[in-house]
């Protein structure tokens, strides 16, 4: 989407073709029992520029789309950290030594590290795990468990012991270092198939391109000056290609071109974490003492209380990302953990009307030290990747899709003259 609004506005004819029955992909509305669900609980960063740009580009209104929380983590009685409005980066020190739940050696050792940090400008000499450089730096085993762990999960949905920390450096170099906004959590209130791809489609059709739904790609099929695709419908060509599939779809119709070899060992050997999002009705009286807050070393990482964010009465999404346990329960049984721990933590004696399991079970991939991920320009000039896998500083985030497709768009924009108009 991405890529297309920036072609499109640049006067060149796009054609975008989306295999399912609405857009969005990972980040997409969904209905159950009459109730507007997301595919999973989705929370932007401050310092996510280039999505935040997009949705406004394409007719959104930042302030009305999102509930916007000062920088807070707040691990329900254990521990609670909020960065008060000073400017960045001593809204982070002065929240670091008022935090709650750490001793004041603690306070002082989170906050050396982040001016060791930035005294190296977030940037290693070699990457290492964020275990490997938490150990490097004295970190304590409780201080690692109630701030740098979550915070790590949080932003690279891998475990602290496999996670790339230079890329998580990246992420805080970004959302910490600059602007104290950029620091900034905004939850969305609306559904993200309205908040994003509906409307940067409408936006692609009104500047003469086209949105293709329930039209897979089944083949690309390389010329010496374009590309063909194919389709159920019949075949298409065009100047230039930007495949921007899950990893797996982008694997299978890359294998059959030898020249992408190398791209499709890159794609093969990506490993995969998952997410999953219970969601459940209660009556519409329960609530939640926050929006948004964290639980210590429970089943439930992160709870988001709709009523709070959205007006969704009652309706509380728990977020567990990464592997873990929960992988080893049914859907049923871990919604019953979750309604347990409700009951333990919030004294949320109500049942639930329903409830809502969704799992992603590739939802992001692992993102590993020194891991090599595909370019976006391929081995063929014209066809190109666009993902949260291809290769950046981000992890697997929005805000990483949308600059790979903005890539992609440049990379177009050098070699399709833009007085072209649509055939």
């Amino acid at each position: 989407m991405a890529a297309a609004v920036a072609l499109a506005e640049k006067g060149i004819p796009v054609t975008l073709f989306e295999s399912a029955r609405q857009l969005g992909g990972r980040a997409r509305g969904v209905v159950h029992q009459d109730t507007q669900l997301d595919n999973g609980q989705h929370l932007l960063l401050g310092c996510y520029k280039d999505t935040l740009s997009l949705i406004e580009q394409v007719g959104g209104n930042i302030e009305q789309d999102f509930l916007r929380l000062p920088l807070q983590l707040d691990l329900h009685g254990h521990f609670a950290l909020q960065a008060p409005r000073l400017p960045a980066p001593l809204h982070l020190l002065a929240g670091l030594l008022r935090a709650q739940g750490l001793s004041w050696t603690e306070r002082l050792s989170a906050a050396r590290f982040m001016f060791a940090l930035r005294q190296a400008n977030f940037k290693l000499h070699g990457d290492m795990t964020v275990t490997e450089l938490l150990d490097r730096y004295s970190q304590s085993d409780n201080l690692i468990q109630k701030l740098w762990e979550p915070l790590c999960i949080a932003a690279l949905n891998t475990p602290a012991q496999i996670a790339s920390a230079q890329v998580l450096l990246n992420v805080l170099r970004d959302a910490l270092n600059q602007r104290r906004s950029d620091s900034d959590m905004l939850i969305p209130r609306i559904d993200f198939s309205a908040l994003l791809p509906k409307r940067a489609a409408n936006h692609v059709k009104k500047r003469g391109g086209h949105v293709l739904m329930s039209c897979g790609v089944e083949n690309l099929l390389p010329h010496e000056h374009g590309m063909e695709i194919v389709t159920k419908r019949g075949s298409l060509f065009f100047s230039h290609v930007i495949c921007a599939t899950p990893p797996s779809a982008a694997a299978r119709l890359l294998r059959p071109i030898a020249e992408l070899s190398p791209v499709v060992e890159l794609i093969d050997a990506l490993q995969y974490q998952p997410i999953y999002t219970v969601y459940l009705q209660y009556p519409s009286h329960v609530r939640l003492p926050h929006a948004m807050l964290g639980l210590y070393q429970r089943f439930s990482q992160w709870l988001f209380d709709r009523g709070r964010i959205a007006g969704q009465q009652g309706l509380i999404a728990s977020v567990i990302s990464a592997e873990g346990l929960h992988q080893c329960l049914s859907r049923d049984e871990l919604a019953q953990k979750v309604i347990a721990e409700l009951r333990a933590e919030f004294d949320i004696i109500d049942l639930p009307l329903w409830q809502k399991v969704i799992a992603e079970k590739r939802a992001t991939f692992a993102c590993t030290p020194n891991l090599q991920r595909p370019k976006q320009q391929t081995p063929l000039p014209q066809l190109l990747l666009a993902g949260d896998y291809t290769d950046g500083d981000y992890p697997a985030t929005l805000e990483g899709a949308v600059r790979s497709g903005l890539c992609c768009a440049t990379q177009v924009m050098r070699f399709v003259p833009h007085h072209i108009l649509p055939g």
